[in-house]
């Protein structure tokens, strides 16, 4: 028996030993045998490291508003189309403004999304972020939809209004704060409301934000499942969301047959939507609220970081506001989607915002089959990387790129193929508009409230997700004798 013991055990590490080289020489062919294929027609490049490739150079931190240190030494010696090995896949890399629209434009023709493996473990494999072909279509129009239905509701303006009177208060007797965890206060609790019809106050929310942000830690963190990891605690928190998200539905269906008022958030609708299954509306819900937090509240975060450091983009900001204010009925008078429509410097603050922070650097996406693209090569196999942060930052492209001048969209068109802080093509995000509302929505009674100075040493920096490493400190002047009440 001991016998049959040990040889057991000695076949299973042996089996993981023959696992793990093979593994290892995968990676190794891996990252040698694409220099020897049709390299003649693919960019010039380098290939870096063996396995590792150039990966801890591409995520070497630099200021978001900024190309930084790898791509401008590569796009300097190879141009703005070069080929690379990052994150253990031969990569073609585009700073090339005509090759990241192609790219965008062809999605599920040529290229396809492709997210690391481990991704999926955290995003689920029916999260719209990760889905392909025919499923994330249909998740798409549901999305849009929802967008459309939502976005000039009177309850969802009110909602984003509401909450953000309640952070302003908040401020009163302070001289600074964390913008960050202000903006993701802001925004988390929008987001739970419109989603699940929640408020900051019921238990519910508090035990879906704690593992929402265990959640959010290992979408960064090193892809290994090993018990008390980030990344392990990730996946335990994303399956204790969708829990709780299960319990809230089965409620809801319990309540939909008595006379209790019927809520109006993405939840009632999801529930009549026919097409998804159960696991995609849960997971429908999880994308919303890693949407509709972290990237909204980072680009709240830009605008006002920006226009701390602009005292005449903020003058005219002001001024607008005050304009769009004069005309209510009465000072807490709600706003509506008229309003919103007004807010044309607004619209671009937070374009510019969009431009000169670059809260998303890039994409990943594989090409499905050989590609040929102005003389260049993509191999089908090879993930391509289309880097918007080097158009956005392209003097060819924005005059005095590197500088935040909002003005330049009085003149310039927001949609135009040069301008893709939100992706393009049919993985756009469908979100966006619901962004800027709230951050327009927040901005009005921030600039009639509030004057702020931002530390120095505060710039958002990529890694390559965007972060300011502070949080953000805001230094207060009060400006208003009080703020309005929410009703």
């Amino acid at each position: 028996m001991t016998f049959i013991l040990l040889s057991m055990a000695s076949g299973f590490w042996l089996g993981v030993l023959v696992g793990l080289i093979g593994a290892l020489l995968g990676l190794i062919l891996n990252h040698f045998l694409p220099m020897f294929l049709k390299d003649g027609h693919v960019p010039k490049g380098s290939f870096g490291w063996p396995i590792l490739g150039e990966t801890l150079g591409f995520l070497q931190p630099h200021p978001s508003n900024s190309l930084g240190a790898f791509l401008q030494d590569h796009c300097s010696r190879y141009g703005k189309v070069f080929k690379s090995h990052l994150f253990f896949s031969p990569t073609v890399v585009s700073c090339d403004q005509e090759l990241n629209y192609f790219i965008l434009q062809n999605e599920g023709k040529l290229f396809q999304c492709s997210y690391p493996k481990p991704i999926h473990g955290i995003l689920g494999n029916v999260s719209m972020l990760v889905a392909v072909g025919d499923t994330h279509k249909r998740l798409r129009n549901v999305a849009l939809s929802l967008v459309t239905i939502t976005k000039s509701k009177p309850e969802f303006l009110n909602d984003i209004e509401r909450t953000a009177i309640q952070i302003l208060n908040s401020w009163k007797d302070k001289r600074q704060v964390i913008f960050c965890e202000e903006a993701r206060k802001f925004t988390f609790n929008v987001i739970v409301k419109q989603v699940l019809g929640l408020t900051p106050e019921e238990p519910e929310t508090t035990k879906i934000l704690e593992d929402f942000l265990t959640f959010m830690r290992g979408l960064i963190s090193l892809p290994v499942y090993i018990p008390g990891t980030p990344y392990a605690r990730a996946v335990q928190a994303r399956s204790r969301i969708s829990s709780t998200v299960k319990a809230i539905i089965e409620e809801r269906r319990r309540n939909a047959s008595s006379s209790r008022k019927r809520t109006s958030d993405f939840l009632e609708i999801l529930l009549g939507v026919d097409t998804l299954s159960e696991d995609e509306k849960v997971s429908f819900v999880l994308d919303s609220l890693l949407g509709g937090y972290e990237t909204t509240s980072l680009l709240m975060a830009m605008a006002v970081h920006f226009l701390g450091q602009s005292p005449t983009a903020f003058e005219q900001l002001k001024l607008e506001h005050q304009a769009i204010r004069s005309i209510k009925g009465k000072d807490d008078e709600f706003l509506n989607w008229e309003d919103y429509k007004k807010m044309e410097f607004t619209q671009n603050i937070i374009n510019e915002a969009l431009r000169y922070g670059n809260i998303v650097k890039f994409v990943h996406r594989k090409a499905l089959k050989d590609v040929k693209f102005r003389g260049y090569l993509i191999p089908s196999g090879w993930k391509v990387l289309p880097v918007f942060t080097a158009v956005h930052l392209d003097s060819s492209m924005h005059a005095s790129a590197l500088q935040f001048y909002p003005w330049r969209w009085e003149s310039q068109d927001q949609t135009c193929k040069k301008f893709t802080p939100f992706g393009g093509g049919s993985r756009c995000c469908p979100g966006s508009e619901l962004a800027k509302v709230e951050v327009a929505f927040f901005l009005h009674h921030l600039v009639q409230n509030f004057r702020w100075r931002t530390e120095d040493v505060e710039q958002p920096m990529a890694y390559p997700y965007v972060e300011f490493q502070r949080g953000l400190t805001l230094h207060l002047e009060h400006t208003s004798i009080s703020s309005p009440s929410p009703r």
